[in-house]
C-alpha cells in the first residue's frame, strides 16, 4: 500500500457530529472522522453499526432522512458496490464508460479495462465474465472517473476466497497508482488489515477505535505485530478471544467463520464461467435502512 498520508494533506473527507435516524432510531449518533487525500481507511463494525448508512452520507444518497452536523465530502466520487451492478445489455467498454463525458471516453475507458486485466475484452458481454471478472470492471469503472474519493461497500463480500486475494493485490495496486481517499466497508478483520492504512471501528453510530496499520507489506497473518493487531480489533468488536470456539460462532468480523454473529460464508467458487458477483452468494447481512441503492 502507499505510505501513511502526512498530517499536511487536506482532508479529502471531514465529518463533525454527524447524525443520521431512520422511524426514530438513530443510526449515526454524533460521529467524527476525517479521511486524508490518499487515505486507505478500512471501516468495520457489526450488522446495524451504522458503516452503510455513513457510505450513503458520503455518496449523498441518504435523501429524506432525520440528520445533522458537518460533512465535508469532494464531489468526485465513485462506489463500488458488493455485487458488480453491470448493465446486461451493454458491453464491457460501454459499462466502464457509462456517464463518462469527456472526448476521450472510449481511450480511457480502454485504458481502464487494461489496468484490471481484461485487455482485449471490451466488446464481451457481462454474463461471460466470471464474478471475479465483472467487480473488476466495476473497480475499472469507478476508477476511470479519476475521483478524489472511492467508496467500497463490501465489494468482496460475494467472491470465494482466492479470487478475494487476487482482488486486494489488484486493488492495492489501483490505488497506489490513482490515489483517491478510500473508505472500504467489511466483515472481515484481515482483509481490513491487509489493504488500510487505518482501520475503524464502528460501534452505535459512533467510532470506538481508529487504529493505524503500522506493518510493512506484504502484510501476512504470521508477520509480526499482525496477530496483535487483529485481536485488538476482535475485542473492539466484542470478541472475546479467551473464550472456546470465540472465532468460530458465527458473527463478529474476523473473516469467512470467524466470531459469534458472522454470516455463513458463501460457498460456490467465484471466479467460474458465467458467475454473477452478488447472485445467491450475498452474504446475508441486515441491511435494513442501510443499503446503497443503484
Amino acid at each position: 500500500m502507499a505510505s501513511h498520508p502526512g498530517r499536511l494533506n487536506p482532508a479529502a473527507v471531514q465529518i463533525d457530529g454527524l447524525v443520521r435516524s431512520f422511524a426514530g432510531r438513530r443510526v449515526l449518533d454524533g460521529l467524527e472522522l476525517t479521511v486524508r487525500d490518499g487515505e486507505f481507511v478500512a471501516l468495520l463494525g457489526r450488522s446495524g453499526s451504522g458503516k452503510s448508512t455513513l457510505l450513503r452520507a458520503l455518496a449523498r444518497l441518504d435523501h429524506d432522512v432525520d440528520g445533522e452536523g458537518g460533512l465535508t465530502a469532494p464531489e468526485d466520487v465513485s462506489v463500488v458496490f458488493q455485487d458488480a451492478r453491470l448493465l446486461p445489455w451493454k458491453r464491457l467498454l460501454d459499462n466502464v464508460v457509462l456517464g463518462l463525458r469527456a472526448p476521450d471516453a472510449e481511450e480511457r475507458g480502454r485504458a481502464a479495462l487494461a489496468e484490471v486485466g481484461l485487455a482485449g475484452r471490451e466488446r464481451a458481454w457481462p454474463v461471460e465474465l466470471s464474478g471475479g471478472e465483472q467487480q473488476r470492471v466495476s473497480l475499472a469503472r469507478s476508477l476511470v472517473r479519476e475521483p478524489r474519493l472511492l467508496l467500497a461497500d463490501e465489494p468482496f463480500g460475494a467472491l470465494d476466497a482466492l479470487t478475494r486475494i487476487r482482488m486486494h493485490a489488484l486493488l492495492r495496486t489501483l490505488c497506489a497508482r490513482h490515489r483517491p481517499a478510500v473508505l472500504l466497508v467489511t466483515h472481515d478483520v484481515d482483509e481490513a488489515i491487509a489493504l488500510a492504512d487505518r482501520v475503524v471501528v464502528l460501534d452505535r453510530g459512533r467510532i470506538a477505535a481508529d487504529l493505524p496499520v503500522d506493518l510493512p507489506a506484504p502484510r501476512r497473518a504470521g508477520a509480526p505485530g499482525h496477530a496483535e493487531l487483529r485481536d485488538r480489533l476482535l475485542g473492539h468488536l466484542g470478541v472475546d478471544l479467551t473464550e472456546p470456539g470465540a472465532e468460530t460462532d458465527g458473527g463478529a468480523d474476523g473473516g469467512p467463520g470467524h466470531g459469534p454473529n458472522h454470516e455463513a460464508a458463501p460457498t460456490a467458487s467465484g471466479d467460474g464461467p458465467g458467475r454473477r458477483s452478488g447472485t445467491g452468494d450475498t452474504p446475508a447481512h441486515d441491511r435494513s435502512a442501510e443499503e446503497i441503492p443503484a
